[in-house]
């Protein structure tokens, strides 16, 4: 694909955005490509993560300015289809069955802000910036919208939905945006940030493959299950079901095993 590459290493896909000349702003060629290489590996027996990257120094600036100009004469009938393939985008990363793992290494706009949003975990560099700048263009995030306000929180949505300020890492941290924070090396080589970033990614891709691949499939689904939701007798009765199931499974069974027997479990032999 010529806007992005990918790479597999011990069970863990990174996905890289590969137009730094266009500080990897996407267009529906970008869209389609990102679609497609997370259903593909979403279903790939080797791969147990998956680490969405970006080359150059934005991790993605939202919308391509061609694409825009093209959509600024777009009938409303092919504008909804536009979006459409972007939600379905977004949907896709969301409800991956491998986890996910944002590696950011510059500036998040815009569309970004969603790409961040649906993965289930970030990293950040200290430099980078994040912006939800639609409402300066007269538009809204409204496609982006269902994932960032889960990941931003409601009252901090009001705010930055409605300012289109820009506000920092140690903020996004604040926020609970990102879950972790590499501080930026200005004194030495940049390439020195750059691999404590990924350093601290391999730490979390470690940490995933290492657990039971069924196991973490199950425990996403149950958060995109659970969150937000009322605690009802139905959702109790799923969540009942959703352990005696795990228990039961050959997974399960040999996780407690090799637990208890104090061995290394079969999917890591």
């Amino acid at each position: 694909m010529a806007n992005l590459s990918t790479h597999i290493a011990d069970h863990v896909a990174t996905i890289t955005l590969t137009r730094a000349d266009m500080r990897n702003a996407f267009n529906d060629e970008v869209i389609a490509d990102i679609t497609q290489a997370f259903k593909q590996l979403g279903q790939a027996p080797e791969v147990r993560a998956i680490v969405l990257a970006a080359e150059g120094k934005a991790f993605c600036a939202g919308a391509d300015l061609n694409w825009m100009r093209k959509m600024a004469d777009y009938t409303h009938a092919e504008n909804s289809a536009d979006a459409a393939k972007l939600a379905d985008m977004l949907h896709t990363i969301y409800t991956c069955p491998k986890p996910t793992v944002a590696r950011i290494q510059g500036d998040v706009y815009a569309g970004g802000m969603g790409l961040v949003a649906a993965c289930d975990m970030a990293v950040a560099v200290e430099g980078s910036h994040f912006c939800l700048s639609e409402v300066k263009l007269g538009l809204i995030p409204a496609t982006i919208a269902p994932y960032v306000i889960r990941a931003l929180g409601a009252r901090a949505s009001h705010r930055y939905f409605l300012t289109a300020e820009r506000f920092d890492a140690q903020e996004a941290l604040r926020l609970g945006f990102i879950h972790a924070l590499v501080a930026q090396d200005t004194s030495a080589d940049p390439s020195s940030t750059l691999q404590a970033l990924d350093l601290k990614v391999a730490e979390i891709t470690k940490a995933l493959v290492q657990a039971g691949p069924q196991a973490v499939k199950a425990a996403k689904q149950l958060v995109l299950d659970v969150a937000q939701v009322a605690i009802t007798p139905a959702l109790i009765a799923q969540t009942v079901e959703g352990i005696a199931q795990i228990r039961a499974s050959e997974e399960g069974k040999e996780g407690v095993q090799s637990f208890l027997q104090k061995r290394t479990p079969n999917w890591l032999a």
